[in-house]
């Protein structure tokens, strides 16, 4: 409904199904005029219940399922849940494997960041770097097929190292993409800061002060276009990362644009580091073998993803199957910034807003509680939600299981 004076409020929802959002989410945006005076994010259209599916699988099922957490950061999920499960196994993996590891994991933050500045480009109608970012991403693809023989959700890790090794000629055609990815980002970084239409679109848009951002518990670039200084990589080493040289990339503009000037650093960063680690490859083994049971303990593993700080909980009670499975990715704690960012700005501003902290919805949605139709709360087993499921949707005259007995094999009887 539209108001009838202007100094009235107008509420606007921005998804679940919305042509700015790449995934469904659910943005209430209250307006005076053009200007936002109030929004609010509600999560849960996307719950997967991957933490509860993981339970009821073997750790090595579990961490398959991990790994499709997100496609981007599939590598993140895998790696931060491999070093958790290999903490209370008192497994020490060789270090090769760990090199190898972090090679994988900065080639997907290079992924990562292409893609996010053709989608950044796309929100404010710059399609030409679009299509230049998602060419020059092809590269890295790949690179990354070549090393773990996908695309996409890369199957690289196993409980004890990877589950490949990489030979001289891999190595060496990793280092000539390299060479490629390199000189395009340095045009990246020319159009950053010499493109004027670009510069004053992003400029002074999602403000997040140093101090919100710490207040807020912003991660990855988010935060450190605010001038915080937070990086897993450097704080708390994991993999191979101790052994490299690099900088942890940070701006003060505290926008939008800051954070593209993080992200296209970031990229030269993740060249600089993946020269160093063919370089510096050591020689050996590249697993070691893992137990299928592992005995009773938790831990709590830190990995620094794309996208920021990504937290991975597991405990476990000495069977094949995790106890306990906990996640918490980086979206779920840049989310909550993102109703400062957008306070007191404009609504034509909201899809970059969004977009600037890299969203993952998938990685992020949670589901809070189960209310039976007999009453109270309890935990349900995978089985026992999968059939709440279908009852609920029975329920309202949609009923799957006609469709099993119309179609066999994808061909219509």
């Amino acid at each position: 409904m539209v108001s009838k004076s202007r100094s009235e409020n107008v509420q606007i929802p921005i998804g679940p199904q919305h042509p700015a959002l790449k995934e469904p989410e659910s943005f209430l945006i209250t307006l005076q005029g053009e200007r936002i005076t109030k929004s609010g994010v509600r999560l849960g259209y996307n719950h997967r219940g991957i933490e509860k599916a993981c339970e009821q699988r073997t750790y090595i099922q579990a961490m398959y399922l991990i790994e499709r957490v997100c496609g981007i950061c599939s590598h993140s999920h895998s790696t931060a849940f491999v070093q958790a499960v290999e903490e209370v196994a008192g497994l020490q993996i060789p270090r090769r494997a760990s090199y190898i590891r972090t090679l994988i994991g900065e080639l997907e933050r290079v992924h990562s960041h292409l893609l996010w500045l053709g989608v950044a480009g796309h929100e404010i109608g710059f399609d030409t770097l679009l299509m230049y970012t998602w060419r020059d991403r092809e590269v890295v693809m790949d690179l990354l097929a070549l090393l773990t023989g996908n695309r996409v959700n890369y199957g690289i890790n196993t409980f004890g190292g990877v589950r490949r090794d990489v030979d001289a000629a891999q190595m060496e055609q990793v280092l000539k993409g390299v060479d490629i990815l390199e000189e395009r980002t340095k045009y990246y970084i020319t159009v950053a800061t010499d493109e004027v239409t670009l510069i004053n679109r992003l400029s002074n848009v999602g403000k997040l002060a140093h101090d919100d951002a710490v207040r807020l518990g912003a991660v990855g670039p988010t935060a450190r276009a605010a001038g915080v200084a937070r990086d897993i990589r450097k704080d708390d080493p994991y993999a191979a990362y101790a052994d490299l040289d690099f900088n942890v990339v940070t701006a003060t503009q505290a926008d939008v644009y800051g954070r593209t000037l993080v992200r296209v650093g970031e990229l030269l960063e993740s060249c600089k580091m993946i020269r160093q680690i063919i370089k510096n490859m050591p020689d050996g083994p590249v697993t070691v073998k893992a137990p299928r049971k592992v005995q009773a303990g938790e831990a709590f593993s830190r990995y620094e993803a794309p996208r920021g700080e990504d937290v991975h909980y597991v405990r476990g009670n000495g069977s094949d199957k995790p106890e306990r499975v906990k996640v918490r990715a980086p979206t779920m704690a840049n989310v909550q910034a993102v109703a400062h960012m957008l306070q007191d700005g404009y609504l034509a501003d909201v899809p970059i807003v969004i977009a600037a902290i890299d969203p993952c919805f998938s990685c992020t949605d949670r589901l809070i509680g189960v209310a039976r139709e007999s009453g109270g709360r309890g935990i349900m087993t995978w089985e026992q939600a999968r059939q709440a499921g279908i009852e609920w949707h029975r329920a309202r005259g949609i009923d799957f299981t006609r469709l099993n007995e119309t179609f066999r094999c994808g061909e219509p009887r």
